[in-house]
């Protein structure tokens, strides 16, 4: 079991870093300060492929494969999370319309997706249906050669600065399997935006409600066949999972970096932080946790890869994991800085607010937990 990177891997984390280094850190702090989508610079983002990393490479995508993606997430979000984030949920937006759209269908829409002149929004989330997504009711009824959506999603990235909106609604009442999937132009008539809603972090992007009254588009917008939309949502879940699990550990490794700087150079008691045994208990803690989440979510993206029948179990196994040490070693790196670390002339707290949400969405870290435990308990089964 070969755990080095390729050559090529390795070109590509060269290329993610020194784009993160050069174009995203210099300004993440502003972006979230003054909560500003930098269009242009996923434009930019899009130029160097990274806004269409698994799209198939017959639609004008890179066809990496979701452990290179997780390779090049991983050195983006050392540069700035939040817009990190958006880049995946932009890249599985693309990957759903070049994978099963109609080939029209595709020719319209992912030229502009791939290069990032239009920008995508998944729209899977409802008010009243959160972990328990088949319970949608959302619905998109078929009108001659039209589909007719109603209904309202919640929680929606980049909803109402973005061009193209993904939507799972519902065909027919058959539970999960009455849910398709829709490209859907974000200006159609009858989509109306909410609020751009105050949050805690993930401040260069924008979140949104959105309302569908009686949008019509055609029907050849429908994605795959009705019924297949969940299947294509857990698809797309099972990517989304690496993906912030990911953005987590960049986020993470970027904080443990500035703490192992900062001890080196703080002083108290007449020597520096780093000599402290119990500071350096905590680092060893922080660094040891980091590198098994990273290995943990590239396994499960290798799974994911290959077709591996345990592949969701491993991405949620990941996913959470990686999302909890995530999350804890900005902590602890917060901790290290003191009272520095709580003003925002340093990146922790801003690392601190980023990594939160990653505990909450692409399925809460409760429900990863279910899925594991349902494997797990299954009778004479065993994860290797």
């Amino acid at each position: 079991m070969d755990f080095e990177l390729n050559e090529d891997q390795r070109a590509f984390a060269q290329t993610a870093q020194q784009f993160a280094q050069e174009s995203l850190m210099p300004m993440a702090a502003q972006w979230d300060e003054e909560q500003l989508f930098p269009k242009s610079v996923l434009q930019q983002a899009g130029e160097l492929g990274f806004m269409s990393l698994y799209t198939p490479e017959d639609q004008g995508g890179l066809a990496l494969s979701r452990l290179d993606a997780s390779i090049i997430f991983e050195q983006l979000a050392m540069g700035c999370t939040s817009t990190t984030a958006f880049m995946t949920i932009h890249n599985m937006v693309t990957w759903m319309v070049a994978s099963f759209a109609q080939e029209a269908v595709k020719a319209h829409f992912c030229p502009k997706l791939i290069t990032g002149e239009w920008l995508g929004s998944y729209c899977l989330t409802e008010p009243n249906a959160g972990s328990d997504a088949a319970s949608l009711t959302t619905s998109a009824t078929k009108q001659g050669d039209q589909y007719i959506i109603n209904g309202s999603k919640v929680f929606i990235s980049g909803a109402g600065d973005t061009e193209v909106l993904v939507v799972m609604a519902r065909t027919s009442d058959d539970g999960a399997k009455g849910v398709s999937a829709f490209v859907v132009p974000a200006d159609a008539e009858g989509i109306s935006y909410g609020r751009k809603e105050p949050k805690m972090g993930w401040n260069s992007q924008p979140t949104r409600s959105v309302t569908f009254e009686q949008v019509s588009i055609p029907a050849e917008y429908l994605l795959g066949e009705e019924g297949q939309g969940f299947i294509f949502a857990m698809k797309g879940l099972d990517g989304g999972r690496i993906n912030i699990a990911t953005c987590s550990v960049g986020t993470a490794q970027h904080a443990l970096n500035a703490a192992l700087q900062y001890v080196q150079e703080r002083k108290q008691f007449g020597q520096a932080l780093a000599h402290f045994q119990g500071l350096q208990f905590k680092l060893a803690d922080m660094a040891t946790e980091l590198v098994a989440a990273r290995q943990l979510v590239r396994l499960a993206a290798y799974k994911l890869d290959q077709g591996d029948p345990e592949a969701t179990t491993y991405c949620a196994m990941a996913k959470r994991f990686a999302t909890d040490v995530g999350f804890n070693v900005c902590d602890q790196a917060l901790q290290i800085f003191g009272g520095y670390g709580y003003i925002k002339e340093y990146p922790l707290e801003r690392h601190f607010r980023d990594v939160r949400v990653h505990q909450i969405l692409e399925g809460t870290n409760e429900i990863m937990r279910l899925i594991i435990a349902r494997r797990v308990l299954t009778e004479g089964t065993q994860i290797l």
